[in-house]
């Protein structure tokens, strides 16, 4: 059985990451980030699970970097 996709707007994807809306931007714009879905013209959301794992390889990298 799959997991259930769950859709997070930029709100979530800030508050679940700690970043401020306008990092995330840049980092989507470096290629650092995961970029969303557009649903409409005002509308952008990301697999949640697209996140978690973001917020995993931070953690390997930082672990990693600081060995």
């Amino acid at each position: 059985m799959q997991p259930t996709l769950k859709l997070i707007r930029i709100v979530d994807v800030a508050k679940k990451t700690t970043l401020a809306k306008s990092t995330i931007w840049l980092k989507i714009s470096q290629g650092k980030f995961p970029r969303g879905t557009k649903l409409s013209p005002a509308i952008n959301v990301w697999k949640e699970s697209d996140i978690d794992a973001w917020i995993d390889i931070q953690f390997s990298s930082h672990t990693l970097a600081s060995e």
